[in-house]
């Protein structure tokens, strides 16, 4: 007899395959890649962390690194289906780097050294990719040092990054890492890789500088294990080199087309597709950084050729704790962001919303369809909720807006407390504070919404136990303040650094924010950011506003090095049962640089 976990894995890998709506691979005929005997094209995403999530940034997070879950990985591609899409580009297998801690998750961990926890959330995404219908391109390896890649496998064997192309051992080593993931049986599934259907191709690497004789023979390598599977060329280049056209071994071409080269995104397009014609299927693999006027020539080049596809750089998708992943791009300028589907206007910067609706229109457009309606969200799900100040859910894919209910009991009267909410508008906070609950114990549920409609109600949530009253401020502009003092401004760059908090204030020593509750201060919590050394904050309070008392706070330090992207150092101030009359002003005074992300202030409710 079988044991309950060998036959629970059968029936998953069962019910899978029988989900899954892929009837063939994908080939290549030409110029054009076929399915089912017709030709196969794309408007579509890339989703670097689809597989492996490298923003998970919360203000006191020291370790950015996580695997994702289903709800992230249906979310990321149940969304790229809405959208229009069929194809979904995955980032790199990620490599061990010499200055790696013990928290820093990766795939390979030296030579035939592998990581089982990081293939078993990739075999997740094959699985959902199957349930939803959206084909998957894997490259191996990167060129850059994000998540380890070339220098990593050369520096494994004490060799210089050049190594990686020509060293028989390091080109073994490599190999072993194809051969583990080609012939590895998907977990959730039983199915091995190089039988799954729901994988478009593999690809070489991302933006490789590869000499072609490395190239032929890391596609001959793969074509020898998987007889199912194109192989695309993971060359980097705005042109099509004539070597990877020349290449038997080789199926798919593609270029990558950010700002830079003089010529127009489109333009660079229409030669390369006339280089492709007749020859092998082009695919552009990469776009992005620049407006949606030429993102949409670009899109047209793509569509009026017969380019296979292009991918748009990038997609995120939402965050099992609430609101989305969020990853500022600073070679885009220190203006562009990853995408969130609808679109949000804290993204008006880079045209987000309208943007985001031409892309799926043109991804339906590609494939000669007219975009459906949106359909009404599901109901998102209701997270745990520790303090009526904190509230987050799971939201729903196609959701624009959310509206918080609350009631005194769970079966209601509910009433509309938080409409409409945007979850884009935090990152990687709560996404809403009820700040007016009074004294007692409240349920709580959320409905999400679009212009197709409301979604049902989500689970409910209670009884919270409400026994004072918080004030947030997440300093998206001034409006909340009483006033202030000195040289303050809200800052919307330079995301990345300060753990992609959106807006901030900015001030130098001696700028105040000055605060005044409807009731006695009990507390305080303060969110800043030190681009250079930390300094510390004052605080003092008033019953009148004028004539003000310095009051302790403790700060603590949530700071794990500057790392790729130039962390800075953040630091929460707190403080509470300071107050031995009823004070309720607050005022928050700069000794250096400082950039605060989001203030809460406690304080007595005014109708216990």
């Amino acid at each position: 007899m079988k044991p309950f976990f060998a036959t629970a894995t059968l029936v998953l890998a069962i019910a899978a395959r029988a989900e899954s709506p892929f009837k063939d691979f994908v080939r290549a005929q030409g110029d054009q890649l076929i399915e089912e005997g017709k030709p196969f094209r794309f408007i579509s995403w890339n989703i670097p962390n689809l597989h492996y999530v490298e923003d998970n940034v919360p203000f006191k997070e020291l370790h950015p690194l996580r695997f994702p879950d289903r709800f992230e990985v249906t979310d990321a591609l149940a969304t790229t289906r809405q959208m229009g899409g069929k194809v979904a580009r995955t980032y790199v297998l990620a490599v061990r780097r010499t200055n790696d801690g013990p928290h820093d998750l990766r795939h390979v961990l030296g030579p035939g050294q592998f990581n089982e926890e990081a293939f078993r959330a990739l075999d997740l995404v094959m699985a959902v990719a199957n349930e939803q219908g959206v084909r998957v391109i894997i490259p191996f390896v990167d060129n850059w040092i994000w998540w380890g890649g070339i220098a990593e496998y050369a520096g494994f064997r004490g060799m210089p990054k050049e190594a990686f192309w020509t060293d028989p051992q390091v080109i073994a080593d490599f190999k072993e890492t194809i051969r583990f993931l080609v012939l590895r049986t998907n977990t959730l599934t039983g199915v091995r890789y190089c039988d799954d259907k729901a994988l478009l191709c593999w690809e070489t690497g991302n933006e490789l500088l590869s000499p072609p004789a490395w190239t032929r023979n890391i596609a001959a390598y793969i074509k020898s294990l998987d007889k199912n599977h194109l192989v695309m060329d993971g060359y980097h280049t705005t042109e099509l080199r004539p070597e990877s056209l020349d290449m038997p071994e080789v199926d798919i071409v593609t270029t990558h087309h950010y700002p830079g080269p003089k010529r127009s995104f489109a333009e660079l397009i229409r030669e390369n597709w006339a280089k492709a014609k007749g020859r092998k299927p082009y695919v552009v693999g990469e776009f992005g950084f620049v407006d949606t006027a030429k993102m949409a020539e670009a899109m047209e080049a793509i569509q009026e050729t017969g380019t296979a596809g292009g991918l748009l750089w990038s997609l995120r998708f939402r965050n099992r704790d609430g609101g989305f992943y969020w990853h500022s791009e600073p070679a885009g300028g220190n203006q562009y962001k990853a995408f969130h589907w609808p679109g949000s206007p804290i993204g008006a910067a880079y045209d987000e919303i309208a943007f985001m609706d031409l892309v799926r229109k043109q991804a339906f457009a590609i494939r000669g369809l007219t975009p459906p309606p949106i359909p009404v969200p599901e109901p998102p799900k209701l997270l745990p909720i520790a303090d009526a100040a904190a509230i987050s859910w799971q939201g729903s894919v196609g959701a624009s807006a959310y509206v918080v209910e609350r009631a005194a009991k769970a079966s209601g009267p509910w009433l509309p407390v938080g409409s409409p909410v945007d979850e884009s508008f935090v990152q990687y906070r709560p996404l809403f504070a009820d700040e007016t609950a009074t004294a007692g114990e409240w349920f709580y549920r959320v409905r999400a919404r679009n212009d197709s409609g409301t979604s049902a109600p989500s689970n409910i949530v209670g009884p919270v136990k409400v026994t004072r009253a918080v004030f947030v401020d997440e300093l998206a502009d001034f409006s909340r303040l009483h006033t202030r003092e000195g040289n303050l401004e809200i800052r919307t760059r330079d995301c990345r650094q300060a753990k992609e908090d959106a807006h901030r204030a900015r001030g130098e020593a001696g700028s105040a924010l000055v605060y005044k509750l409807p009731s006695s201060i009990e507390g305080f919590r303060v969110f800043a950011f030190f681009p250079k050394d930390v300094t510390d904050l004052k605080f003092a309070v008033s019953t009148e506003g004028q004539s003000f008392r310095e009051v302790p706070a403790e700060k603590t330090l949530y700071y794990q090095g500057a790392g790729d992207y130039g962390y800075w150092k953040p630091v929460l101030f707190h403080a509470k049962d300071f107050a031995t009359e009823k004070v309720s002003f607050l005022k928050i005074t700069l000794t250096g640089e400082t950039q605060i992300g989001r203030i809460e202030i406690a304080h007595a409710l005014s109708n216990p």
